[in-house]
């Protein structure tokens, strides 16, 4: 598609060539460490992807267990995705799994060893013995390190395959759901699985294994401690375990949270998306306030969900208190079970009781969650899979892609293939060989033939709604066809009947011949314009420039920066209404077909640009091709050979022009002032051109689409941010919460919660060194009183008094053991309580801080100027809603939290090291330095790395977006594999991000781990080689909080350096609420109208000029003139002549410079929402909403239902409003798709009437509307706005005539005001040229018409205009 676009080159991957060491050591990721320090890496730095983890390879692998699984009466994605890499992952897991266990169940038993040895007084423990137990020690340590990570990095390779995977399968399923209304919000959808659900199987893989590992980890562990402090142990465990139903229990509520949360994030980006596509009409009619409403309600509905999972997070993360509070338990059992306690024992349990802390109420919990959530993901992504099968689109592209490549005659088999296929909506199972559409379009004879056919939508209430009904009609090769009906009349239907895009019900179709269609909303995607207008076909430069010229696009590529270079942006926002249209028929032209279908192509661009592609386009290059028009400009109906009458899904009557004018009970075709004057002898230009064409065509062919010297301008890129996050983002981001109260009683608590904690650990190691001195004294005593017992004089006195102090000293040791426990216990509650009220009230201030920054980002969106919508896709908007408020959400609280408890628990660890053993500050300083030395190193790459990943995203959700508004479209131009083969383009530029930032985090985790286990190493045998006489409690305390340190210490750093990554989601919010604003939007006080303001409406322009953005060129220039007061003034020129940019000034959406004037008052000086609530405008595109049509047409609640009813009835809508569900509460799906172009048009006209303004500004509102509609609506406005001032700006010069002056624009300047017949006499003045190019007979009607109504105003004479039409019709007709 986008095949203008540089191919970025990247370097190999030298993560193939690498040996196994260097694999494992992560030793090939050095070149792009030391790069990483010398700035940002730039795109064409990052490594090519691995093969494996190429994104179609996956795809196709996943597509065919796909197949498989759709044969089963239930499809499972899990099961999918076990077969395809659960023989491998599993095994895996259970070799590591066991390996990871005993390590961590020998452990405890080699640090009580080892703890003994310190014990006073004892014998038992040889040195020798002593430094085996510290090796073990390090080695248990040591082992699961070396195999986690490896182990790690292949589980990410593995999730990163089925996320790749299943966004192939999603995009292919995009590309293949239907249009029915019921696929409704299936776009939010599609975005949301490919941006939030598929990125939650990496993480439950790694958990994966967990499931099973903590209950047979509890077992082990339980049965170990039994065997060191008996029955103790079991109340320890059982109190632990007890709280697994609990969290059981609390995932559960999670999971639903999070559905819950999904859903409502749905809903919330959703309307984000309607509203930025939909922006300048919300700017032009002062609606910013009630959208900011309807927001602001989904918003506290989405954050009280996420405040419900944020909770249970909360309440989750007090877990890790659980563990004290066993091993209080366990210890005072034992000691009241009447056991002393020793160093050996506490050191043992607690150590145990940590790890069943982690496996059992951390880890399997988790591993449970995550399990459950990678669950929903996959059954969201299954309902989806299967979702639009119930309306799979009957064109059965595939087959015919592969006909085409390889260009054989369709088979008997194949045709029958393809009937079926198409006859394949079964009705409850079984064929219904009468409705078929028959596509072959290797036909020898081409045409299109209806018989009997009809069709309907289906619609997400069950009810299928008609679409055409017994529909025969038959259209021979070389025939031009017109359609012609009133709004909703089943036109666009019948064209998508052709496509496929509608199920037939009954009767059969046979399209004979390849298909090319324009659709009627221009569909224009980024990429430069002849990239839009190529798009998949093969480039050959004569026939795109013989296309260009056809379609009348010459002089706007002259016109433009770059010629056909220039990149147009999403939607095409660089390009006008005329012009979009242009390009949109332009690409259906382009591709060499038999059957063209063109839907509306002439209603948005000027007269006598319709006239030049009416005649070289669609009669002269077409000529001897299949085509069928769909239009509302009925002068070019003359000589059309086969026209066809719609009315409400019906034909009314078909034939040629000629025989349907005999029969002149349609009124409809009276109304043809031929306003293009076809000149009658353009016909003989009809030769066959086909011969010239295919010598053409044998000379270039799949040539590529730049030539070397020409170069396409880069997009602007999206801003990637440099460097580390400022600390100003951080400051920003607190102060989002408004309390610097709250703030540092946060910080407060989470000292003091660390402080306590610390403090139960050691008051332990006191209490047991205390308990040794005893048991010491004892053993003592008792040597003491053997001696004592020999005889001698005084013995009997001694003796009495020995045994006397020993029962007292047993006295008050039980007395002083009880304050102990008493003492144990109140400490230990107070942490409890100050622990939990840390936690809670930290995430309720995460929460307060993103509601605050979402409302600002809201505020900086809605008040931005227009030109930054002009210059931001939505995709790069929305990603600000959907990824970045997400972060700020749900992920950077959990993160803030690690990273805050990380700095506080490292502290603490080191400080209790410290007491046992000071010369232990000396490693640990090298430990902090070197630790701070490879995060440095880390973050430096890994950040940019992060940032290109997030940037290389955009464009896969920036496609599939782009691919739903193009749907039709790149069906019927068969561009589906063109487009997927893009998209997996995106995707492995993407992954070849994603594996670098992978490999980036487990390098540094790997060795930060490793360099702990080296503090730790130091500190274990510290004890050993400096021989002081340590505390055996003291050396239990050391090593105890050493090792926890491995693990901890890796995953802080990188929470440090997430946090930095997840700051950015914060930077880039503060980006766009940092948005240069609009003036404001109420007016001041000194400036304020005194009286109803505009009373008169009368419009003046004073030395006026327009830029779109201060730095640009001026669009308008030296604009004077009047609009006095209730005067109706059309405004005409070509295209791209500044007609739009005027009402742009008047709603000042752009930079004024100069002044406008409306009632003597400077609208610079009037609030942007007193202006435009005071003007009505009915816009050029019809912009409608999703709610209800009561919402459409008054979203601010101002109007009761008789005036809306009463709207509705004055633009014809009434009793079509009527027969809808709801009546005025009738549901509005994406952008009101399920109204037709023309009915939008309409429900425009209707918000016009009811907001009752002075001023009306009409950009071209009759373009989508039939001759009969279009003068319902002119009268309409004659009635209901004769006392306004009306400005209509004009594409069909016939709308304007009757004006009471016309302005002519050209290239921004005005080039002449006054009535019409005035300017029709100067010679050489513009708008005689415009008249004039329209032909001779149009041209005489025109001015006749000028004539007419300026008598009228002269003479007041009002001879009624029916007259004038009757006249006009007779004189057309004896041409």
């Amino acid at each position: 598609m986008n095949r203008t676009r540089r191919k970025v080159v990247r370097p190999k991957n030298p993560y193939t060539k690498a040996n196994c060491f260097s694999q494992w050591t992560f030793w090939w990721m050095r070149d792009l460490f030391k790069r990483g320090l010398q700035g940002p890496l730039t795109d064409e730095e990052l490594y090519q992807h691995r093969k494996t983890l190429d994104s179609e390879r996956v795809t196709n692998k996943f597509s065919e267990l796909w197949e498989d699984e759709k044969k089963r009466s239930h499809p499972s994605v899990v099961r999918m995705i076990l077969r395809a890499y659960g023989t491998i992952f599993i095994p895996l897991g259970l070799a590591f799994s066991v390996a990871e266990s005993c390590c961590k169940s020998l452990m405890p038993l080699f640090l009580g060893g080892l703890v003994g040895y310190f014990a006073t007084n004892q014998t038992t423990v040889t040195e020798q013995t002593a430094y085996l137990y510290a090796l073990g020690i390090v080695i248990c340590m040591l082992v699961p390190v070396i195999t986690f990570h490896p182990f790690i990095f292949y589980i990410f390779q593995v999730g990163t395959k089925l996320r790749l995977a299943l966004s192939g399968l999603i995009y292919r399923k995009c590309l293949q759901v239907s249009k029915s209304s019921s696929n409704d919000g299936l776009r939010a959808r599609a975005i949301n699985i490919l941006s939030n659900d598929l990125g939650r199987f990496d993480v439950a893989l790694c958990f994966l294994h967990d499931t099973w590992k903590g209950p047979l980890e509890s077992l082990l562990i339980g049965y170990l401690m039994y065997r060191e402090i008996g029955l103790s142990a079991v109340i320890g465990v059982s109190f632990m375990l007890s709280f697994i139903p609990l969290q059981a229990w609390a995932a559960k509520k999670a999971a639903y949270y999070r559905q819950m949360t999904a859903e409502r994030t749905d809903m919330r980006v959703k309307l984000m998306n309607e509203i930025i596509q939909g922006i300048q009409v919300i700017k032009m009619y002062a609606w910013e306030k009630s959208f900011a409403r309807v927001v602001a309600e989904v918003r506290l509905k989405e954050v009280k969900a996420i405040r419900g999972t944020a909770y249970i997070h909360a309440a989750l993360g007090c877990t890790s208190m659980i563990s004290p509070l066993s091993v209080f338990l366990a210890l005072c059992s034992y000691v009241y079970f009447g056991d002393a306690l020793t160093a050996q024992k506490v050191y043992t349990v607690s150590s145990y009781f940590n790890m069943l802390n982690d496996s059992m109420v951390h880890f399997w919990p988790l591993s449970i969650t995550f399990i459950a959530e990678a669950l929903v993901s996959a059954r969201r992504c299954k309902e989806f899979l299967l979702d639009g099968d119930r309306a799979e689109v009957p064109i059965n592209l595939e087959a015919n892609q592969q006909q085409t490549k390889t260009k054989r005659a369709p088979t008997k088999t194949d045709i029958q293939q393809n009937v079926e296929m198409n006859g394949s909506l079964l009705s409850n199972g079984v064929p219904q060989h009468s409705r078929l559409r028959d596509y072959n379009p290797d036909a020898t004879k081409k045409c299109v033939i209806l018989k009997n056919v009809s069709a309907s939508w289906d619609t997400s209430d069950g009810q299928p709604s008609c679409a055409i009904e017994n529909f025969s009609t038959e259209i021979q090769d070389h025939t031009l066809a017109a359609v012609v009906g009133p709004v909703g009349a089943g036109k666009s239907s019948f064209l998508n009947v052709l496509l496929g895009e509608v199920g037939i019900d009954k009767g059969e179709a046979l399209v004979h011949g390849k298909v090319s269609y324009a659709s009627q909303e221009p569909w224009v995607f980024e990429g430069t314009i002849r990239d839009n207008i190529v798009f998949v076909e093969d480039y050959n430069e004569r026939r795109y420039k013989k296309v260009v010229k056809a379609c009348g696009l010459e002089r706007d590529m002259e016109l433009l920066p770059r010629g056909d270079l220039t990149v147009v942006g999403e939607r095409g926002v660089s390009l006008s209404g005329g012009q979009k249209a242009r390009v949109s028929l332009a690409r259906a032209v382009y591709r060499k077909a038999d059957i063209y279908l063109l839907d509306d192509p002439l209603s948005a661009v000027d007269t006598h640009v319709g006239k030049h592609i009416f005649d070289r386009c669609i009669r002269d290059f077409l000529s001897n091709k299949i085509r069928i028009l769909v239009t509302h400009q009925v002068q070019y109906l003359f000589d059309v050979e086969h026209l066809l009458l719609m009315g409400s899904g019906k034909i009314v009557a078909q034939g040629s022009y000629q025989e349907l004018q005999r029969s002149r009970q349609f009124q409809f075709l009276e109304q043809t002032h031929d306003e293009s004057g076809i000149d009658t002898h353009s016909v003989s230009s009809y030769v066959s051109r086909s011969d010239s064409e295919k010598s053409l065509e044998h000379h270039q062919h799949n040539r590529p689409l730049l030539r070397p010297d020409e170069q396409v301008e880069e997009l602007n890129q999206e801003q990637q941010s440099v460097g580390s996050v400022k600390m100003h983002v951080y400051a920003s981001y607190l102060k989002a919460l408004e309390s610097t109260f709250l703030l540092c009683l946060i910080v407060t608590l989470f000292v003091c919660a660390r402080v306590m904690l610390t403090g139960v650990d050691y008051f332990l190691s006191r209490w047991v060194i205390w308990e040794e001195k005893i048991a010491a004294n004892a053993t003592e005593t008792t040597l003491l009183s053997d001696v004592d017992l020999m005889p001698a004089n005084d013995t009997l006195p001694l003796n009495t008094t020995d045994s006397a102090t020993s029962t007292f000293n047993g006295s008050i040791e039980s007395g002083i053991r009880q304050e102990l426990v008493l003492f144990y216990a109140i400490i230990l509650g107070a942490t409890l309580i100050v622990y939990l009220i840390r936690t809670f009230g930290f995430f309720k201030m995460c929460l307060r801080i993103s509601l605050h920054l979402h409302d600002r980002l809201f505020r900086g969106i809605t008040r931005a100027t227009m030109y930054f919508f002009n210059t931001n896709s939505s995709g790069r908007i929305l990603n600000r809603f959907s990824k970045d408020i997400r972060t700020v959400d749900t992920d950077l609280p959990h993160t803030l939290l690690d990273c805050l408890a990380f700095v506080i628990d490292v502290s603490g660890v080191l400080i209790i090291v410290a007491i046992a053993n000071y010369w232990l500050l000396v490693p640990a300083f090298f430990l902090v330095v070197i630790l701070g030395g490879i995060r440095y190193l880390y973050v430096n790459t890994s950040r940019s790395v992060k940032r290109l990943e997030s940037i290389s995203r955009s464009p896969v959700f920036s496609l599939a977006n782009q691919t739903f508004q193009g749907l039709t479209t790149i069906r019927a131009l068969e561009a589906q594999s063109a487009l997927e083969s893009e998209f997996h383009g995106y995707q492995n530029a993407n992954t070849s991000a994603w594996f670098l930032f992978l490999s980036c985090t487990r390098a540094f985790a790997l060795w930060s781990d490793l360099l702990c286990i080296a503090y730790m190493t130091a500190v274990t045998f510290s004890f050993l080689l400096l021989r002081n006489d340590f505390d055996s409690g003291d050396v239990g305390l050391a090593i105890l909080h050493s090792t926890t340190m491995t693990g901890m210490c890796q995953w802080g750093m990188r929470q440090t350096a997430e946090l930095e990554n997840q700051m950015t989601s914060v930077e880039r919010v503060l980006e766009y609420t940092e948005q240069p604003s609009e003036p404001p939007l109420e007016t001041a006080e000194k400036f304020k109208p005194k009286t109803e303001w505009p009373s008169k409406g009368r419009i003046e322009f004073i030395n006026f000029k327009l830029r779109y953005s201060p730095k640009e060129e001026t669009v308008l220039r030296n604009l004077n003139f009047t609009i006095e007061s209730r005067e109706k003034i059309g405004i005409v020129g070509r295209t791209g002549a500044g007609k739009s940019s005027i009402i742009q000034s008047i709603f000042r959406l752009a930079c004024n410079e100069g002044m406008i004037r409306i009632d003597d008052i400077d609208i610079e000086h009037m609030g942007l929402h007193d202006l435009r609530s005071r003007i009505s405008i009915i816009p050029q595109d019809p912009v409608l909403f999703s709610g209800t049509l009561r919402y459409n047409l008054d979203p601010k609640d101002e109007r009761s239902d008789e005036e809306m009813w009463k709207a509705l009835g004055d633009v014809e809508l009434r009793s079509y409003v009527s027969t809808l569900i709801g009546g005025l509460n009738c549901r509005m799906y994406d952008g009101g798709s399920n109204f037709s172009v023309g009915q939008r048009q309409l429900v425009c006209l209707a918000r016009a009437i009811l907001r009752h303004n002075k001023i009306l500004i009409m950009d071209e509102a009759t373009a989508n509307v039939d001759p009969e509609t279009d003068k319902l609506i002119q009268q309409t406005i004659r009635s209901k706005f004769a006392h306004c001032t009306v400005l209509t700006i004009a594409h069909r010069l016939h709308t304007v005539m009757d004006s009471d002056r016309v302005l002519v624009m050209d290239a921004g300047e005005a080039r002449e005001l006054g009535h019409p017949y005035e300017l029709l006499q100067r010679p050489g003045g513009y708008l005689r040229q415009l008249v004039e190019n329209t032909g001779a007979a149009t041209a005489f009607a025109l001015k006749q018409s000028a004539e007419q109504n300026y008598s009228k105003r002269l003479l007041g004479d009002d001879t009624a205009t029916d007259d004038l039409n009757i006249t006009l019709a007779l004189q057309e007709q004896t041409e």
